[in-house]
């Protein structure tokens, strides 16, 4: 898109805003003066990066947005519409700022493509509770409805319907939409594109969800387990790989479960490093506590063709370019940007040390005929201080995520964790206070 058709087209809205991530994937939001986006898409505009998570110190705080220009979306609200923008990071030099979590994306896609020559198409499907308005409500739940429910009491279909219509004007089309298995859970999934469109669109999505919930008089939800003994909220992450002349690579029509030597190695590589990278796919404590026996979360290190229990899944394709792997651990808390490129990475540090793939799982991956361990590196870690402990001995995080991008993870989530195991919580109370 060229600026002067940018230009046009800001101007006949009502507000010009753009979006990016902190380190932990929370959206941040910098409305701008339409009339300067000139200079603004030339220069960037300044903003305090010591006041977003992970993006800087304040001793060096000064940091600069730009829009990327096909990013471009025009956002119609109930009362306003907006023209909005994803935004790149950058430093006072006018260089990208190594703590950008979509440059950590832009870095994974080109490396791929250059020491493989390969590219990818992601579809992330999006799990999201709709609460009432006020969000500490003890009476949360809208509908007491099941998956793909078809009555009265699916009280969300409205508005998934309306976000589902304002991304179809931003020209994000989607694949199915539907009532989740919980109550007053929901999913939309969208069309693939690459990874960083698709991510892009994950930030689109999010933003709009929780516009289009409070217009309707909800809350939107993207905490990971918000109930005991439910459903929690997951973002599986669909990934398909091609070569330079578009020809899926994962397909393999002598192989028994379809797909090729090189789908193994990538496999395999998101097997190893699986537990090394949960802090980014599983980012919070209350992450933790979705990854439960029977609840849909996988817990066990493994894959397995069509087995919703495996931590890897190859869904059933019907053509050899719809052949895919699909990652079950993620969860909507963490930041799309390094969930998506941790996944790339992994898989491509898979081919690169050609590793041999284990068997598939047979049946439900739960392992519940085996000794339970406390420490069990079969399993996906129980715990964020688990994961913490994992992700500070791994060296394949550190050169993924580079020094200060690593360095500034391991600062915020062990703080994050640290205030977690101090605080007394009142079931603390309610179990020890006799004693």
């Amino acid at each position: 898109m060229q600026l002067e058709e940018v230009e046009k087209l800001i101007q006949e809205t009502d507000s010009t805003e753009i979006i990016f991530t902190d380190l932990n994937g929370r959206i941040r939001r910098l409305p701008v003066n339409p009339k300067n986006i000139t200079a603004i898409v030339q220069d960037g505009i300044g903003f305090d990066g010591s006041s977003v998570s992970g993006i800087a110190t304040v001793d060096k705080s000064d940091r600069m947005l730009i829009p990327v220009l096909e990013s471009l979306k025009k956002i119609q609200f109930k009362d306003k519409q907006t023209s909005l923008f994803v935004g790149t990071i950058h430093n006072e030099q006018k260089e990208r700022a190594s703590t950008d979590p979509r440059l950590i994306l832009e870095n994974a896609v080109q490396e791929a493509w250059d020491d493989f020559g390969v590219q990818f198409m992601a579809s992330p499907e999006y799990e999201f509770f709709l609460f009432n308005k006020d969000e500490y409500s003890k009476n949360l739940n809208t509908d007491n409805a099941g998956y793909c429910d078809a009555d009265p009491r699916d009280r969300g279909e409205n508005v998934r319907n309306h976000i589902i219509d304002i991304l179809a004007d931003c020209d994000i089309p989607f694949e199915k939409a539907h009532h989740e298995v919980s109550p007053s859970q929901h999913e939309i999934n969208f069309e693939c594109s690459p990874p960083l469109v698709a991510s892009d669109r994950t930030l689109l999505f999010n933003y709009v969800s929780h516009m289009v919930a409070s217009e309707h008089g909800f809350h939107a939800s993207f905490m990971p387990k918000p109930f005991d003994k439910q459903n929690r909220n997951a973002l599986h992450i669909h990934l398909s790989m091609q070569d330079k002349e578009g020809n899926n690579v994962f397909y393999d029509s002598d192989n028994e479960y379809g797909i090729s030597a090189l789908a193994m190695q990538f496999i395999s590589g998101i097997l190893k490093y699986a537990r090394q990278t949960s802090i980014l796919m599983a980012s919070t404590f209350n992450s933790y506590k979705a990854y439960v026996i029977e609840r849909e979360a996988p817990v066990v290190v493994g894959w397995g063709p069509r087995n919703r229990t495996s931590m890897v899944r190859i869904p059933y394709a019907t053509s050899p370019e719809g052949t895919r792997l699909e990652l079950r651990s993620p969860d909507p808390a963490g930041n799309i940007y390094i969930q998506m490129a941790a996944l790339i990475k992994m898989g491509v540090q898979g081919m690169r040390e050609k590793l041999s793939c284990p068997n598939p799982d047979i049946g439900k991956a739960y392992f519940q005929s085996l000794e339970k361990k406390v420490w069990d590196e079969r399993f996906l870690p129980k715990s964020m201080f688990e994961a913490l402990i994992e992700a500070e001995r791994s060296s394949f995080l550190k050169d993924m995520l580079g020094h200060k991008m690593y360095e500034n993870l391991m600062r915020i989530k062990t703080a994050e964790w640290e205030d977690h195991r101090t605080h007394v919580t009142q079931r603390e109370f309610d179990k020890y206070l006799h004693i």
